[in-house]
């Protein structure tokens, strides 16, 4: 038996009709969920009632207790072996489930599987489009042989997911606990798959503020320290040598035309990493330039140079933060 489990964190009112179309998508896929169950997780604006319309089983904490408890809530209430993890600003398309039923029925030994976002983000402004397809290209360029979970479309094994104890419910804030489940599950032998052709579609929007802060506080500091602390391999997804040479590139670049103004020929120097970044990182921007046009791929470029420096620059603050913690550790 499959089932389709939703977790649905505390929605703005604009959020609201985003809701209603996760909900309506999974309500119209060829091969319907054996179970919707909805986990209201502190929600003060009663979108959680939808849910009672599509034939959900709903479950509401009074407050905000951050995705890994909701998960793991819904979890616990589910009556299926698979169990398929998707959010609330999320919609599937009519053969999503199938998909993801076929394939664990092709593979007894696989443990879980994470889909992608499509390449037709929902929300219209440009940097909810860059940060989507962004995360869209990531995917479909990695490797099938994931190392981490993601739990905006992603199913698992029941029996796997309890086996490793479900997610961490020390994350608060939607940050990297699906990652950090992937990690587990594959210390303990589990088999996770990357199927680049299961995609949902993501509707969030972003807006300057909120892509940062979520960019730097809930992803690149606790990922950095979920790395040092485990000593995980830098090579997946987002991670790869391209971009761990990009963030130097893109620090020297940006040293350097600081330093133009001692010494003018610095900026020479900066104009050719420039052109090295350009380069190295061409196949992203000519998948921007096909998808959207060459005027929005040029826009895209000052904001993924942007990425390299605030990810890098977590990194360190990470790694440094990190290390002192142990020193201080290790002096008492």
């Amino acid at each position: 038996m499959h089932y389709s489990y939703f977790t649905y964190h505390r929605l703005p009112d604009q959020c609201r009709d985003n809701f209603r179309r996760c909900l309506a998508s999974l309500s119209q896929s060829s091969r319907q969920p054996d179970e919707v169950i909805v986990v209201a997780d502190g929600d003060t604006d009663g979108s959680w009632e939808m849910a009672k319309e599509f034939g959900a089983k709903i479950f509401r904490y009074d407050s905000a207790g951050g995705p890994a408890r909701a998960r793991n809530r819904g979890a616990s209430m589910a009556q299926g072996d698979i169990l398929f993890f998707i959010d609330a600003d999320v919609t599937v398309d009519q053969n999503t489930i199938l998909s993801v039923e076929t394939a664990f029925q092709k593979d007894v030994n696989l443990a879980a599987l994470i889909g992608s976002y499509d390449d037709q983000p929902g929300a219209a402004n440009f940097l909810s489009q860059y940060k989507n397809l962004f995360h869209h290209y990531t995917h479909q360029v990695s490797s099938e042989k994931a190392s981490t979970f993601w739990g905006a479309c992603g199913a698992i094994r029941a029996e796997a997911f309890h086996a490793v104890g479900g997610f961490d419910e020390r994350y608060l804030k939607p940050c990297v606990e699906d990652i950090e489940l992937g990690y587990r599950l594959r210390r303990a032998g589990y088999t996770i798959r990357l199927c680049k052709h299961i995609q949902v579609k993501h509707l969030k929007c972003w807006e300057p503020v909120s892509l940062l802060r979520a960019e730097i506080f809930y992803r690149a500091l606790p990922w950095a320290e979920l790395i040092l602390s485990q000593g995980q391999s830098m090579n997946d997804l987002n991670l790869d040598r391209t971009n761990r040479l990009s963030v130097v590139l893109a620090f020297t670049a940006l040293g350097c035309l600081l330093g133009g103004v001692v010494e003018p020929f610095l900026w020479i120097v900066a104009v050719a990493i420039m052109v090295g970044l350009l380069v190295i990182n061409q196949r992203v921007y000519r998948f921007f330039w096909y998808k959207r046009g060459p005027l929005f791929a040029l826009r895209v470029i000052p904001w993924h140079w942007l990425y390299f420096l605030y990810g890098g620059a977590a990194f360190a603050y990470g790694f440094v933060t990190y290390r002192f913690r142990q020193f201080s550790t290790l002096a008492d």
